[in-house]
């Protein structure tokens, strides 16, 4: 897995105080994608130790509320297998953390996925230009969802339980 960033202290891409990985590699080449740079799946560098203790490091403050895997995109083929074990990792040394998910890809395909056990929040689809609304919390455009994983593989139905509730 390649990866462009970890950004400390963040308050845009989920709740509370987080770390961020932009992850190298995206399929999905949205227009007017605001990290269309991290599209490569070679670009970037080598996550490495280095890498995992920085944000081990970040993990440890008790003021960050947790970790969110955006990029690129975390489900692309080239970074899901080190997504997954650095979540379990994370999850077993940090259970309080929360863990969320940006990705390109919809609930609906991927809500089957091994590595959902780890994600407490789930933002979904594409971003879409034309849809694109400043005043959305978490997300770009207003075809994307922000989903309660939990909630959602506890639900017997396959429409997503939404994490705050409709007012997004």
């Amino acid at each position: 897995m390649r990866y462009h960033n970890i950004t400390k202290d963040d308050m845009l891409n989920g709740d509370g105080l987080r770390v961020v990985l932009w992850v190298a590699g995206c399929s999905h080449c949205c227009k007017d994608c605001q990290n269309s740079v991290t599209w490569d799946p070679d670009g970037g560098i080598l996550f490495d130790e280095a890498a995992r203790q920085e944000i081990f490091g970040q993990l440890e403050k008790p003021y960050i509320s947790g970790i969110t895997f955006s990029g690129g995109d975390p489900l692309h083929a080239a970074n899901q297998l080190e997504v997954r074990d650095l979540m379990e990792e994370i999850r077993e040394r940090y259970p309080q953390k929360t863990i969320w998910l940006y990705t390109g890809d919809c609930w609906e395909n991927i809500r089957h996925y091994p590595l959902m056990k780890y994600v407490d929040v789930l933002v979904d689809g594409e971003f879409q230009a034309e849809l694109k609304d400043t005043r959305l919390l978490w997300k770009g455009s207003s075809n994307q969802r922000v989903i309660d994983v939990q909630k959602s593989l506890q639900s017997e139905a396959v429409k997503p339980v939404l994490h705050c509730g409709d007012f997004q």
